[in-house]
């Protein structure tokens, strides 16, 4: 009996000394507050596109293609949020490195070198990717924007 208080205890000791990071995640309301602000820029921009939001691994969190837009905007939106989650870089940069030379990065695991997906940060931590694609790249990735703006402000 005296064994098993010692085991609870040591236990109980344990638990209290382990302090485990906080972590910011994406959740629905987040999901459709920076859908809400992509899609108003959508309008405004008067464009209709696929609009992506993955999770900090690339997990799909949400994609919805706009009407009238071309099937493979489904394909190019994921890519672009993978991208930008996973390299927690915008997917502009993947382009600039190609059209500098750099062609080994095609080489790497879900690098996709088109303008139009942004890492979603916060506090200094990506927490995931959002994505535009159907209309110009500069128009893709503002949309985007609005749509981190939209969560952040």
């Amino acid at each position: 009996m005296l064994k098993l208080l010692v085991v609870m205890f040591s236990f109980t000791v344990i638990t209290m000394a382990v302090d485990l990071p906080t972590k910011k995640q994406l959740n629905l309301t987040a999901v459709k507050t920076m859908v809400a602000g992509a899609e108003a820029e959508a309008k405004k921009q008067n464009v209709n596109v696929t609009i992506c939001i993955v999770d900090e691994s690339g997990n799909l969190l949400f994609l919805q293609r706009g009407d009238n837009v071309s099937i493979n905007t489904l394909d190019f939106a994921r890519k672009k949020a993978r991208h930008a989650a996973i390299y927690r870089q915008p997917s502009r940069l993947g382009g600039e490195a190609v059209k500098s030379g750099k062609m080994d990065v095609m080489a790497f695991p879900d690098y996709f070198p088109n303008q139009g997906g942004l890492p979603i940060q916060v506090d200094g931590q990506t927490i995931g990717g959002i994505s535009a694609s159907g209309a110009k790249s500069e128009i893709d990735e503002a949309i985007a924007q609005a749509g981190i703006d939209a969560l952040l402000k």
